[in-house]
């Protein structure tokens, strides 16, 4: 599964550990994470993520 970067902090989403603190499972895509989702660190909502290439 792809990582994805938040595009303000740098924070990147794993899918292999999830956002425990967001009740986001391991394993869980990113495509299948809420679109109301925001970056833990500062906030940012799913959309200014980018795929890691």
């Amino acid at each position: 599964m792809d990582k994805f970067v938040c595009t303000i902090c740098g924070y990147v989403y794993d899918p292999a550990e999830g956002d425990s603190d967001s009740g986001i499972a391991a394993g869980t895509s990113f495509q299948n994470i809420d679109e109301d989702w925001i970056c833990p660190p500062c906030g940012a909502p799913k959309d200014l993520f980018e795929r890691l290439s």
